[in-house]
């Protein structure tokens, strides 16, 4: 069998971006390079005026089971902070963002889908947080994100026992926000996306910022909304509207717009 370089790939097609973690040797750990790589692609894909949505997945039956740690030994720099900026640059992505979760999602794997505003999960997936297993302290800014997706109590269990859950724990706990059975995951995520494809952009960007708390932008916002013509684009939301529109996303290859990192 052809050995696979850990890579980052990615397509766009119908408005979708999708990025797929891809180091199938190794549970899809990212390697140091693919931290590095992330930002850029991100910025890249955001600079897209075809990309009105990103979902981050992984090859094969894994999302990503952590760092891939020989790949970092050799590093002069902080490893951590190569972590945490790939984590700040998807949280911080202007358009809505999925994470497509089955399998493992462990460790790094955790800290990207946490930094995705959504997060579908296939059943039998397992999430952790696994920094007390290495003796490592988590990111300031990873400890906070997680906390305020799944509450002080919740943060604490995954952070202190670096303990795996099952796919029903998470979605109480509000670490997936949907489980589906095997063989609808990418269905569901595919319809899902379609929707999010048409609906309005400057609701989705203004609903963000809000989301994350940001409160210096309400004039700003207020402003656009009343210059834009998002009133007549987001116009099919009501009840019944909303029809897909174009081809489902595709998880990797074969797709306009392939590449990888």
């Amino acid at each position: 069998m052809e050995r696979t370089e850990p890579r980052l790939e990615h397509t766009v097609a119908d408005g979708v971006a999708t990025v797929v973690i891809s180091n199938p040797a190794k549970r899809n750990a990212m390697t140091a390079a693919m931290w590095s790589a992330l930002p850029g692609l991100l910025e890249r894909l955001a600079a897209d005026p075809a990309v009105r949505v990103l979902v981050l997945t992984g090859a094969g039956d894994t999302f990503c089971a952590g760092a891939d740690i020989s790949s970092l030994q050799d590093l002069t720099g902080d490893p951590q902070a190569l972590a945490v900026a790939a984590e700040e640059a998807l949280a911080a992505f202007p358009r809505p963002t999925l994470a497509t979760v089955r399998g493992y999602c462990v460790g790094g794997g955790s800290q990207l889908a946490a930094a995705c505003d959504l997060r579908f999960a296939e059943e039998g997936a397992s999430f952790g947080v696994t920094p007390a297993k290495l003796g490592i302290v988590y990111a300031a800014s990873s400890t906070r994100r997680l906390v305020a997706l799944v509450g002080p109590a919740a943060a604490k269990h995954l952070l202190f026992s670096g303990e795996l859950i099952d796919t029903a724990r998470a979605l109480r706990t509000g670490l997936v926000d949907e489980v589906l059975s095997a063989g609808e995951l990418d269905k569901r995520v595919d319809s899902y996306v379609r929707t999010l494809a048409v609906r309005s952009q400057l609701t989705q960007a203004a609903a963000k910022e809000f989301a994350t708390g940001r409160e210096d932008r309400d004039t700003y916002w207020a402003e656009q909304a009343r210059r834009s013509g998002d009133t007549a684009e987001g116009g099919a939301g009501g009840v019944g509207g909303g029809g897909a529109r174009g081809a489902p996303a595709r998880r990797a290859g074969g797709a306009p717009g392939e590449g990888g990192v």
